[in-house]
């Protein structure tokens, strides 16, 4: 089973998530291979001026396979990025914490390479009917919120085992 977070990085509830119930799931869900965890960026730039350029350098770093190290810093370090008029710098300095070629991650965010990819994500979170952040879309299913990890407990596992019921019919 696929479950994908629609996600901002400077979004506060999206930081909650990602520091409190995420590594619980990953633990529960993901490491058991009941789950697989897809991030959908969607930057919700109206609120978050810095949301779009995190989300840039988080693909970047994707490129150099280390999305998910990244991702993890950018939300344990939000708020020494997030009100910043020019984040960049914090930026690379935490993709050098992640262990990223600061090089060929400094080329990819100043050519914008990612800029693109980071649209597109928003896009396709807009077309699942993605709002508000964070949004999970769980097997046709909308889960709007950082819900507790309870909420989430009950609809993986009501999902997963209508699954492999299915599969044993």
């Amino acid at each position: 089973m696929t479950v994908y977070e629609m996600s901002d990085f400077q979004c506060p509830y999206c930081r909650a998530f990602a520091l409190t119930t995420m590594p619980l799931l990953e633990k529960e869900y993901v490491q058991t291979g009941k789950v697989r965890f897809v991030y959908i960026n969607l930057p919700l730039t109206t609120r978050h001026a810095n949301a779009a350029a995190a989300a840039e350098l988080a693909m970047c770093a994707a490129r150099q396979g280390k999305f998910w190290p990244l991702h993890d810093l950018l939300f344990q370090r939000q708020d020494a990025w997030a009100s910043r008029k020019d984040p960049t710098p914090y930026l690379l300095a935490l993709g050098d914490s992640a262990g990223l070629d600061h090089a060929r991650l400094a080329r990819c965010v100043s050519a914008k390479a990612t800029a693109a990819e980071v649209r597109e994500d928003a896009t396709r979170a807009g077309a699942a009917g993605a709002v508000s952040t964070p949004t999970f879309y769980i097997e046709g299913g909308l889960l709007e919120g950082a819900a507790p990890v309870e909420v989430f407990r009950t609809v993986l596992d009501s999902v997963y085992r209508s699954k492999t019921a299915n599969r044993a019919r």
